[in-house]
């Protein structure tokens, strides 16, 4: 999150289409010469090596690489759990926290893979003690937060904890600039699992001589380094710097996630802004490490069960943490059958392929062109049972949405595959070259997985499916 807002962050109808050595005597010269010439050769390499540290070293100083302890192994797979902020921001509690894990556990949440119970931003004391440790609100965590992670665990959760790499947080309590380690220990001796990190309250650019990078760096080294002394394993690492910096392209080094976009809100306009920007690095996410599209809103505001169910649908198949973010208390049964989907989490959590679906047509717009209104409509990628797709109306009114099954570039030619409906949980038939869903709701979602089910039908016409070059072994041309 981040200042600025009011919190200072503040079912489709689908038709399915068609040796050794010699020696010779030599001058005492030449022998002297011989027996000279390798110590003067070690001699140059060994200097020439020596250089060459001490030019890395000092490349080093202003472009270190990132431990080799924080590729970490952990969060190989996108984190899903729960984040207060979109439902509570700052009115959080014990209470509130173990209510909302028990709620996980009794409406099938953990089952469905939802695991982190995350505290976000207004947790502690405004100031630090005089050990220089932050300190947790005495009023709303009266029992400690060691206290209360222990009862996470119990409940098979794991537990996530908030801090910003400024001098404050996003709602002015203490964040973490000049105090990585000591925090990074404390939140272990807590008992987090998880580390939400962001990026507010900068310090002055003589006082870090940094970029945004730098300062995350500060954190993840501080991590990696208590993981390594303790025998501990590190904290997941989250990096909310909302996108800045270009973080799909250096983040991984340094933590399992990072925010690609500023703060998402609970309605459609926001929805598919962020799907749009994201549609352009969705090559960043692999297992790992992962985009994040920001907390989910499925269950908030106005958001209707089509943009709903196509929200959670986009975060899930383009692998971003998946965070509930909804009063859970009053979640409605369609809120809790959209979260818990089996068929589009086994996408989500396929340990086999770790990377996101992508655009393979935009649809309204040009290929490549960026529409915050309009984003990419059809999109595709692997998973360890098939080819995934998924096809968004964008548009105010229902829409039939047809497509080529080889404009994905996971689907064979000459093959044919059969269809099922992620959402209906229903086998549809084989498609053969072509594919139409029919009156697709307004802002609505079909997503669907395609399963090789052998070479198409013989005699089709024509014997390309794409008429590009295409040829006859005589060289006639068809197109």
């Amino acid at each position: 999150m981040k200042p600025g807002d009011p919190h200072l962050q503040k079912k489709p109808l689908i038709t399915y289409g068609a040796g050794g050595p010699t020696y010779t005597a030599r001058s005492t010269l030449y022998r002297s010469f011989v027996v000279v010439l390798p110590f003067t050769l070690a001699a140059l390499l060994g200097y020439i090596t020596y250089l060459a540290t001490y030019l890395a070293r000092r490349h080093d100083i202003h472009h270190p690489a990132p431990p080799a302890a924080l590729d970490n192994r952990v969060a190989k797979l996108p984190v899903m759990g729960y984040n207060t902020w979109n439902a509570y921001h700052c009115d959080i509690d014990e209470d509130l926290i173990l209510q909302t894990a028990q709620l996980m556990k009794s409406l099938g949440l953990a089952d469905a893979g939802y695991s982190h119970v995350n505290i976000d931003d207004c947790y502690s004391e405004r100031s630090r003690n005089d050990d220089g440790d932050i300190v947790e609100d005495a009023t709303k965590f009266p029992s400690g937060m060691k206290a209360l992670t222990d009862k996470i665990h119990k409940l098979g959760l794991k537990a996530g904890i908030y801090s910003d790499s400024g001098w404050f947080t996003c709602q002015l309590y203490p964040g973490s600039f000049q105090n990585e380690a000591r925090d990074a220990k404390r939140f272990h001796d807590w008992g987090f699992d998880y580390l939400k990190y962001d990026n507010c309250a900068v310090p002055f650019d003589n006082i870090t001589r940094e970029n945004i990078m730098g300062r995350y760096e500060r954190m993840a080294n501080a991590i990696s380094d208590f993981s390594l002394s303790s025998g501990t394993p590190p904290l997941i690492l989250s990096m909310c710097q909302w996108g800045r910096e270009q973080g799909w392209t250096w983040a991984r080094r340094y933590g399992q996630s990072w925010r690609t976009t500023d703060d998402i809100d609970p309605n459609w306009q926001s929805i598919v802004k962020i799907l749009n920007q994201n549609s352009f690095y969705t090559w960043a996410t692999d297992f790992y490490g992962h985009n994040d599209m920001d907390i989910l809103e499925v269950g908030n505001g106005p958001l209707t069960y089509e943009e709903a169910k196509s929200h959670f649908t986009a975060w899930a198949l383009l692998k971003s943490p998946l965070l509930i973010g909804t009063h859970l208390a009053s979640a409605t049964k369609e809120t809790i059958e959209i979260l818990t989907n089996p068929e589009i989490i086994a996408i989500h959590q396929d340990s086999v392929v770790g990377t996101s679906i992508s655009p393979f047509r935009w649809g309204i717009n040009p290929d490549w062109v960026s529409n915050n209104t309009h984003p990419a409509q059809y999109w595709s990628g692997e998973s360890q049972n098939g080819t995934v797709i998924m096809l968004l109306n964008t548009l105010d009114e229902p829409a039939d949405m047809f497509f080529r099954l080889t404009e994905s570039p996971w689907i064979r030619a000459g093959r044919q595959y059969t269809v099922r409906d992620l959402w209906t949980h229903t086998d549809n038939g084989t498609a053969v070259r072509n594919f139409t869903a029919y009156a697709v709701p307004p802002h609505g979602v079909v997503a669907l997985l395609l399963q090789d089910a052998g070479n198409e039908p013989d005699g089709l016409w024509p014997p390309c499916a794409v008429l590009e070059w295409c040829m006859h072994s005589n060289g006639t041309r068809i197109d």
